[in-house]
Parts: structure tokens; sequence; C-alpha cells
């Protein structure tokens, strides 16, 4: 086979395909064992007439659309690495001529990659967030620990929002009970809103045994039927609950981690808090970088590659609504979208995304980053150190998709390595600047009540020096 190349405008290029007469007479002979039991042949059963009798009842082209498509893709591919294209796009083809004696020809017009010019890479600024964490996020982080370990307790006084009440409820319009307005033993924790505006406020005080009717009305956006209505509730409160921290001491300690004192384990939470802040941190920078370079890059993107990413933030996006139970389709009904619409919404991050991902390409290409074995194995080695585990038993915890991409990961970071080797980085304390805003606005509400005595005077001043000149009908 050969094929010619042809450099078209707008990162396209077209490849002539010749196929020679006995790669095509193989493609037929293909399509006639695929299709020979579709054909009915006076004098033979079906599916038992030879080609020859099908081509001359049929005429000789009956085979000749399926026997392309058995033959044509295995030469496009031979073109293409024959002439190491990076194509983005599926082939456009077009057969310019077909003969039994001469073979094939067909073209076949398809998408480049783009040529990325990169702009600078080395000595970028950026500001890299360093954290210390305090004993006051130590402490909310223990808290949250307590409240995942409490336990709920009845007691026998009034209810208060927090608590967690069992109630029975009738509920009626007009003084008719109505299909799903009642429960028994339904569980109720006051001041999480649940229930439609004004039942929870209404239980608010009652006490194990008490009885109460409530009015409620439903809002104007819920189900048709009940829309707007007002409905009576008789409430049954048949206990209160109130939540009971545990203890803050080894014996707390004990229970939630590995550690037999609460002061071994508040060490370690100040260890984890401190490697999640050192991680977001190194996570920002490299984002900088990487935003910087892909904003430095000249680049005239297909269509095709953003296309073809948007297609694949939709599916990502179907996904996650099916493990949710909802269907793409009903999504898009319920926002009122067409599937046009939602690409529309997708246009500009998956430019950014392509981008991105081209300007990796490049980089990656022109500081010759390729992950050997050993680095790979090394990386293997240090993750599963982190997590306690053997490497196989690492490995085996990763989905087949993860370990493909294994060593693109790890390109990336000794790409990160390199670009933050490279920066100039300014560090800076994000819980100060935080609290730069605030310092300003109270020096602004300060400062707002000091300037309307003077603002007040000197109107006071211009308006008696108006009304001065003024007849006194006018003032009045």
């Amino acid at each position: 086979m050969a094929a010619k190349l042809e450099k078209l405008e707008g990162n396209k290029a077209k490849l002539e395909l010749l196929v020679p007469a006995d790669k095509f007479e193989e493609g037929i002979a293909k399509a006639y064992q695929k299709l020979k039991g579709k054909f009915n042949i006076p004098g033979f059963r079906k599916g038992k007439a030879p080609r020859k009798m099908v081509e001359n009842f049929y005429g000789p082209q009956v085979f000749y659309e399926d026997a392309l498509d058995e033959i044509i893709p295995q030469a496009y591919l031979d073109a293409v690495k024959e002439h190491e294209l990076d194509v983005v796009s599926r082939p456009d083809y077009d057969v310019l001529s077909i003969d039994q004696k001469e073979g094939v020809v067909v073209t076949a017009t398809v998408v480049l990659k783009p040529v990325v010019k990169l702009g600078k890479y080395e000595g970028i600024k950026v500001r890299k967030p360093v954290e210390k964490i305090t004993a006051k996020e130590v402490d909310a982080e223990i808290g949250k620990t307590r409240e995942q370990n409490a336990r709920w307790v009845e007691v026998e006084r009034a209810s208060k929002n927090g608590d967690t009440v069992l109630i029975d409820f009738v509920g009626s319009i007009d003084g008719v009970k109505f299909e799903g307005g009642a429960a028994e033993d339904q569980t109720l924790v006051l001041g999480e809103g649940r229930f439609i505006p004004g039942f929870e406020e209404q239980i608010i005080g009652m006490k194990a045994g008490d009885e109460k009717d409530i009015d409620v009305k439903f809002p104007e956006d819920y189900t048709p039927e009940f829309a707007g209505k007002d409905a009576v509730f008789a409430i049954t409160m048949k206990a209160v609950k109130e939540k009971e921290l545990p203890e803050l001491d080894d014996d707390f300690a004990q229970d939630v981690s590995e550690f037999d004192t609460l002061a071994d384990y508040k060490k370690d939470v100040k260890k984890k808090l401190q490697e999640r802040a050192d991680l977001r941190a190194k996570a920002e920078m490299e984002n900088q970088l990487l935003e910087t370079v892909a904003k430095g890059i000249k680049v005239d993107i297909p269509d095709v590659m953003v296309d073809d990413q948007i297609d694949y933030q939709i599916q990502q996006m179907s996904y996650q609504l099916m493990y949710q139970g909802m269907k793409l389709d009903d999504y898009l009904n319920y926002m009122g979208k067409t599937l046009q619409d939602l690409r529309n919404d997708y246009k500009e991050s998956a430019q950014e995304q392509v981008r991105m991902r081209l300007a990796v390409e490049a980089l990656l290409k022109k500081l010759e980053i390729d992950p050997t074995e050993e680095d790979i194995e090394k990386k293997y080695e240090q993750l599963a150190k982190e997590a306690n585990k053997t490497v196989q038993e690492f490995k085996d915890t990763m989905s087949a998709q993860e370990i493909d991409y294994f060593k693109e990961r790890v390109a990336m970071e000794q790409l990160f390595d390199y670009l933050v080797s490279k920066a100039e980085i300014e560090e800076f304390d994000p819980k100060k600047e935080a609290e730069k805003p605030a310092e300003k606005k109270a020096a602004s509400k300060e400062s707002a009540k000091k300037e309307p005595a003077k603002d007040s005077t000197k109107k006071a001043a211009k308006k008696t020096a108006e009304s001065a000149g003024k007849p006194k009908a006018a003032k009045e």
C-alpha cells in the first residue's frame, strides 16, 4: 500500500490511500462470507449460493461497500503511522475510484493536533500559601469527631432547637385527612428545616407526652394538590432526646484513634491537618504555574478537540447523575435546558482544558520528560509505604485505568518539580491576608461613625446658606 500526504489549512491533512487489487479482493471475500446468508438466489438454498452467482445476480458491486469497510480502516492506520501524524479527529473518507483489477483509491481528510509555541515557563512568579495549624483548628477538628461519636439521650424537659424528637402526626385540610399526611414514630432533628415552614417551630417547647394541633401553610411552589393550602397537623410528642458528647479525655482518644492519650491524639490530628494544608498549598501553586504556562502558549485549537472535550465532560456529568438515580434528559427537562444549551455552558471550560492539555504535552516534549520504569516503581514504593501496604497490595487497590495512567501521573510530578524549581515563589499566610479585609472593614466603620457628623454639619450649613436668600414662603 502507498499513501500520499497533502497538508491543508486549519490543521487539516488529506491522505490519498491506494489499496492494491489483492487487498481489495481479500475485502470482497470477507464481505461475501459475512453477507452470504442474506441472499436468496433461485436454485440455491439461502446462504449457499457461490459468490460468483451472487455477483451475477445482484451485480459485481454488491460487496464493494462492505469490502471497503474491511480494508480502508487498516489502510488509513498504516498511512497515519507511515507519515507519523498526530490525528485528533475521525477520518472523512471519499472514494475516488474502485476497480477489481487496479485496486481502490480513497482520500481520508483528518484534523491534526496543532503545533504549540510555548511561552514563558521558567521564572514564573507564583504565590504559595503557607499555613500553620493552630490549637483552635485542632480543637475544631476533634470537635467534629466528638459530634460523630455523640449519643442521643432522652430528656424530660421541653424540646428546643438541636434536639431529636420522636413524633406521631396526622395532617388534614379543611378537616379532611390527606394521603401522605400522617406518620408514626417520625424522627425529626429540630432546626434542620426538613419539614414545611412553620412545622418544626411550633413543635419547639413540647415535652414527651404532649399533644398539640399546629397550623401550617404549604408553600406556593409545593406539589400542585397542596400548594398554598392551609393545613392542620395533630402532633403527639413521644420522646425528646438531646445530644451528649463524649468526654474529651484519654478514653475518648483510645476509642477514636490508635493512640493511648489525648495529647498524642491531638499531635496526630495537628500533623494530619498540616499535611492537608501543605498539599493544598502545593496544589494551588502548581495550578498557578500550569495556568500561567497555558495562557502563554500560542496555538490554533481545532473545534473538534473542544467538541470532544465537551462530549467527555457531558459523559462524566451523565455518570454522576446516573449514580444519583437521574437521567441526563430528566435533568435537562428539570433545568429547562436543551443538550445544546449544556454544550454551550461547557464550551469555555472545555477550551481551557484543551489548552492546558496541549501546554502540558508541549512542555513534556520540550523538557524531554519521560519517566523510566525505575521512576514508576519508586513512586509505587513511596505510595505503598505511605498507605502501609506492599507494592502489590497497593496496586491491587488501583483500577486498570489508574494503572494505565500511572506513568502520566509520574510525568506530571516530574514536570511540576521542574517548574517549581525554576519559579519565583512568594510565600504568604492566607489567614493573615483574610484578616486584612476585616481590619479594613472595621476601620471603615470607625471612619464612617465620624464622617457623617462632618457631612451633616456641612449639609446643614449649606442648607442654611441656601435658605437665607429665599423668601419665607419658599422655605415653607
